[in-house]
């Protein structure tokens, strides 16, 4: 904290302060439900997102593994002459 590092009147005046706007702010999203619910609607879209991002790497990291079990496989259909 700041009033730990300086040791001045000024500093421990401006981290009551600091803490009192953070306490407020705490209070003010929990007390406003709507707040509250879009900003567990924007967690949820975020981690779906970042679930998507997780998916495509995995993919391209077995892409050659799948191109590789593809070719093995004995293929269907016509056979040319």
């Amino acid at each position: 904290m700041l009033s730990s590092v300086l040791r001045s009147k000024i500093a421990i005046e401006i981290n009551i302060s600091i803490i009192r706007a953070f306490v407020l702010m705490r209070q003010f999203a929990l007390s406003h439900k709507e707040l509250s619910e879009k900003l567990s609607h924007l967690e949820n879209k975020f981690n779906k997102q970042f679930n998507d991002v997780a998916d495509a790497l995995n993919f391209l990291l077995q892409k050659d593994k799948i191109e590789t079990e593809q070719k093995q496989r004995k293929p269907i259909g016509y056979k040319k002459q």
